[in-house]
């Protein structure tokens, strides 16, 4: 991580409060061990952030998928369910694996810090804001039935959340089932559910 000179001062604290604190806890991570795990100084990481929360919230932030569903919904929809519905599927999950370590800290327990998980939830409701969006748009041309685009998109986002969160762990609670399948049939299930 401290040889990567592409990544700036920043993303390098960052990356290290989320790989030290999924190992050891948001309590066993050290200030010093993330600092110099960036190869940093800890007075950086304190200039820069102020605090292991302030850091920890920051990294929140630049690495959870928001951002990236945001542009997603504004740049690369082509407006066909079945397309657009495989390609937020492929993506999501891509993210959410990219970020695994991330996730698994925001479902501890442990972490009980002011504001915290209000800032994790953040994530998810705007990628439910903006698969309603999308449900709305399309029932507007003509190209799903939605009785209740809010419920349609809770109950998308729901089973690949689920399907994520099966395989987080290190076992996989069904091991016959891959992602790829089960992204390909659950897009397929809502294509027909919702095509008019």
């Amino acid at each position: 991580m401290s040889n990567d000179t592409k990544l700036s001062s920043d993303e390098r604290l960052m990356l290290a409060a989320i790989s030290l604190i999924s190992e050891k806890g948001y309590n066993g991570a050290t200030t010093l061990e993330i600092a110099a795990t960036a190869g940093l100084s800890e007075k950086t990481l304190f200039r820069r952030f102020t605090s292991k929360q302030n850091l920890l919230e920051h990294a929140f932030d630049r690495y959870h998928y928001a951002e990236e569903m945001r542009k997603l919904f504004q740049e690369k929809l082509v407006w066909d369910l079945h397309t657009d519905l495989l390609l937020i599927c492929r993506t999501y999950h891509e993210i959410m694996n990219r970020n695994r370590k991330m996730i698994q800290i925001s479902m501890k327990e442990e972490i009980n810090l002011p504001g915290f998980k209000e800032r994790t939830k953040k994530h998810p409701e705007q990628l439910l804001e903006f698969l309603t969006s999308y449900f709305v748009d399309m029932a507007e041309k003509g190209k799903v039935i939605s009785r209740n685009p809010k419920m349609d998109a809770f109950s998308f986002m729901m089973a690949n959340f689920g399907a994520f969160i099966n395989d987080l762990g290190l076992q996989c609670n069904y091991p016959t089932i891959t992602m790829d399948d089960f992204i390909t049939e659950s897009v397929d299930l809502f294509t027909r559910a919702l095509t008019p």
